[in-house]
């Protein structure tokens, strides 16, 4: 069976979860918005319970989260959803960067052919941006900053938590893609200063195809003012219509319940995994994009000089699973634009690969290095 090496694609479904998406479906039959019999109002119920239980983790309130398909729908609501707003007070600029997730970086061109400005920064070589620069853009104009707070490609964390502090009380809405963050760093998600976030289910173990967007109030009660993206029914607050799928919810509560409990030793476990690796391939020719010091212990991008990465996927595809880059990018062959933005020259980036895991399993590097050496 091949080693899997690419959680921050996607994480395999936790037994826990499994066994609770099973207990739902068989418990729980009827469909939450049908409240004229009693099967509808007990699967509402369970939907709320769910629901509350993830907000009590992420320190929101329940009614402030809105269930989606995934991060991918959150992010085109969050940055699609904000053009009537925007409009309607003449603030038409946007600030992002330029390593975003492609679900934010698209609907960002589509703003810009809709006559939006749109600014995106760029890291350094550490694949941080520098706040400095993004507090500089801001003017009366600006709507909307948009952040992811991990790159799912390097791992590095960026500097939320001072954009959300300079940003409080500016007037402008700060959404945070935390698609990497969930599950690794939950206190620092519950004393961020954010307005929009986006979250997933499938990278922390949870069924794939059930997200969130979390809507905060603020201190009159007012959510953020976001424009429906779909119509058809009442369904999350008109955020989102279509039938709740009860059992993918109760996946998510299930995730983020276990990802919290067990946050400790899986951070322990990663680092402990990634200390592994830096001995396995203490011998290759490495070099880390991205400044460790700021970097997840669940993830590792490395360039190895010699290695044509896709080569490498090529001879030990079968046996390790592992990847150059986002999920969004992989049937593509063209190198990473997140290691383009940080300057990297073609010859790193064609050398790169990237190694994500989780604390739940015990890995040997010292086979998989065997082959990269053989093959550079």
């Amino acid at each position: 069976m091949s080693l899997y090496l690419d959680y921050n694609a996607s994480a395999p479904i936790l037994p826990e979860v499994l066994d609770a998406m099973i207990e739902t479906y068989q418990s729980t039959i009827g469909n939450a918005d049908s409240r004229t019999h009693i099967y509808g109002t007990n699967a509402q119920k369970v939907v709320q319970l769910y629901r509350a239980n993830i907000a009590a983790i992420l320190g929101v309130n329940p009614d402030e989260i809105i269930f989606t398909s995934g991060s991918t729908e959150s992010n085109n609501m969050a940055i699609l959803g904000i053009e009537e707003y925007a409009r309607s007070t003449g603030k038409t600029h946007i600030i992002s960067t330029a390593i975003e997730h492609k679900s934010v970086l698209e609907p960002l061109k589509v703003l810009e052919k809709r006559g939006f400005q749109v600014d995106y920064i760029e890291p350094d070589i550490s694949g941080r941006i520098d706040t400095k620069n993004l507090c500089n853009l801001i003017t009366d104009n600006t709507c909307l900053v948009s952040i992811m707070y991990v790159n799912s490609e390097t791992g590095i964390m960026q500097p939320v938590e001072e954009i959300g502090a300079y940003l409080r009380n500016k007037g402008v809405y700060f959404h945070v893609d935390a698609t990497q963050a969930l599950g690794k760093l939950n206190p620092q998600i519950r004393k961020l200063n954010y307005d929009i976030m986006s979250i997933t289910s499938h990278k922390i173990g949870g069924p794939q195809g059930i997200g969130a967007l979390i809507l905060k109030r603020d201190s009159n009660y007012n959510r953020p003012p976001l424009t429906p993206l779909m119509y058809g029914g009442s369904q999350e607050r008109g955020f989102r219509p279509g039938t709740t799928p009860i059992a993918l919810v109760s996946g998510f509560s299930k995730a983020v319940e276990i990802c919290e409990r067990d946050l400790e030793k899986n951070i322990s476990n990663c680092r402990r995994i990634k200390q592994s690796l830096l001995s396995a391939i203490s011998n290759l020719p490495y070099t880390f994009n991205g400044e460790q010091e700021y970097c997840l212990p669940s993830t590792a991008n490395i360039s190895i000089d010699g290695l044509d990465a896709e080569t490498a996927f090529l001879c030990l595809g079968e046996n390790y699973s592992f990847s150059n880059g986002s999920a969004c990018n992989s049937s593509s062959h063209s190198l990473s634009y997140v290691l383009k933005a940080m300057g990297l020259d073609e010859k790193r980036m064609s050398e790169a690969i990237r190694l994500s895991w989780d604390g739940s399993v015990d890995i040997d590097f010292s086979p998989f290095v065997s082959i990269i050496s053989l093959i550079i």
